[in-house]
């Protein structure tokens, strides 16, 4: 019996009483496992060997989660910490126990994330309370870390997902095959076996020398193995941004640009958003150190504005009569909404003035320092649009939401009238999640008071909106929890296998 090199020394080096597997017999050969394989599979097709295949699960601990088998998770960090500042009997400043835990960067965002999840207690409206009756040290995530970190099996299935959806742990499945010689195949090493010469691959010089007509060319296993790789691609939600961007410009919009770190005026103040409104304290804004205060502000603008907040607008205008600081004003800080955009445009500021009718929109990232869960990230991206015209209603911003979001597959928008500074009526829009049921919130809309207009010298109407692109996400595709779509806990395995909706 003739058969190819890599054939023959399978043959010889597999035995009839133990199975070997694919690697050792690539030991032994001197082969490579891919080049084992596919000779194995060639003789079972020859009824020479038996191959069986099992599946094999490898569970790693990562070097994030051997920092944390060192110095303890950083929720239980979090715990610890309110314990000392005696969260468990009252209320504590979060601001003052994340300082007293140590915990840095990205750290903090993990330890709120996952500290009301464990039960360790609550964190509501920057404060944060600890359960009395929590015991870290018996955390399961904790002490699957150390089994791991000690070479020792975790049996438990939903706490390997969960650390590995935190990127502490990395499962890995591989299929473990094992080859056993069967009777024909010792019957074929008694009778004797050579080796065939083979050829793997045609060359030109072959063809044109005709050689080709007289080698035997080797087979190839279609069925076997081939090596996963995961090419690069464009991120589902910048795939969806820009379908969004897409559908804005077909419906006439243009598109905004502006900084991601802006003065308060913009983001605030021009909106009529009085300084002592709790969404801007910083609990709620994150302030840059370095530069703090911008010094490009229009004089005159910044005097009516001020003057709105004090006074109001009109005749029955009715301002805050609350303290108005020009250095708040000039203070920075990244943009809590794109709408400090809208204000730069609708004042002439940004690209010069404007006369009616005019659309613009942005599809850009806003921050804010929310708690996280499903819903909620501190980093998001805000669909802003606006309309300049004449004689517009509220009629007319919901036919744009119903045309813009039909584009997307969503046809039953609900509204809840809404209160906002800045806008009179407003109202909160709302879609059906395609798995739950649930109502979720997908924006705020609503027509721009005079109080924000006047002092930008517009004198015709303007509706506006904040969509969120991340919850247009969850009711077309699902998703139940966005921060498995992006950030530090986002899920890579469904960002691969997702299908893109067109």
């Amino acid at each position: 019996m003739k058969l190819p090199e890599s054939q023959v020394a399978v043959l010889q080096a597999a035995s009839a009483n133990d199975a070997q597997s694919i690697e050792r017999l690539a030991d032994e050969t001197g082969l490579k496992p891919e080049t084992v394989t596919g000779a194995a599979f060639e003789l079972e097709s020859a009824g020479l060997v038996t191959v069986e295949e099992s599946t094999d699960e490898t569970v790693e601990i990562t070097e994030e989660g051997r920092e944390y088998v060192d110095d303890d998770l950083p929720e239980v960090r979090l715990y610890e910490a309110a314990i000392d500042a005696g969260a468990d009997e009252a209320a504590v400043q979060m601001g003052r126990v994340i300082g007293q835990s140590g915990l840095e960067g990205p750290q903090v965002d993990i330890a709120l994330s996952n500290y009301a999840r464990k039960g360790y207690g609550t964190i509501e409206s920057g404060e944060i309370v600890a359960d009395p009756d929590a015991d870290p040290e018996r955390d399961a995530e904790a002490e699957a870390l150390a089994a791991l970190d000690a070479g020792e099996s975790v049996e438990d299935e939903s706490v390997l997902e969960q650390l590995e959806s935190r990127g502490l742990a990395t499962l890995s499945e591989s299929t473990v095959r094992s080859v056993t010689l069967t009777d024909d195949g010792v019957t074929a090493l008694m009778e004797g076996v050579e080796t065939a010469e083979t050829v793997g691959q045609l060359t030109p010089e072959m063809l044109t020398s005709g050689e080709w007509r007289d080698v035997e060319f080797a087979e190839y296993n279609v069925e076997a193995d081939a090596e996963r790789i995961d090419g690069g691609k464009t991120h589902i939600l910048r795939q969806t941004a820009n379908r969004v961007k897409d559908t804005l410009v077909g419906m006439g919009f243009e598109e905004m640009e502006g900084p991601h770190a802006d003065a308060d005026f913009w983001i605030n103040d021009a909106l009529f958003m009085p300084q002592d409104h709790p969404a801007r304290t910083h609990w709620d804004r994150f302030a840059l150190s370095n530069p703090t205060e911008i010094d490009d502000l229009p004089e005159d603008l910044v005097a009516r504005v001020e003057d709105a907040h004090h006074n109001g607008v009109g005749e029955d205008g009715e301002g805050y009569h609350s303290p108005w600081s020009e250095d708040f004003a000039r203070a920075i800080a990244l943009r809590g909404h794109t709408t400090s955009l809208s204000m730069r445009y609708l004042s002439g500021h940004e690209i010069g003035d404007l006369e009616p009718p005019q659309r613009f929109f942005s599809v850009e990232k806003v921050y804010r320092n929310d708690t996280l869960d499903p819903t909620h990230l501190l980093e998001f991206f805000q669909i802003e649009g606006w309309v300049m015209a004449e004689d517009l209603s509220v009629r007319d911003l919901m036919g744009t939401f119903e045309e813009f979001y039909e584009q997307f597959g969503i046809t039953d928008l609900q509204y809840k009238p809404h209160y906002n500074p800045y806008t009179e009526p407003s109202f909160e829009l709302f879609g059906e999640h395609p798995t739950t049921g649930e109502l979720v919130e997908v924006g705020n809309s609503g027509m721009f008071r005079e109080e924000v207009l006047r002092p930008l010298g517009v004198d015709c109407d303007v509706m506006a909106w904040g969509l969120s692109l991340e919850r247009l996400l969850m009711l077309m595709y699902g998703f139940e929890d966005i921060r498995d779509i992006h950030g530090t806990l986002c899920d890579l395995e469904l960002l691969r296998e997702t299908e893109v909706l067109h």
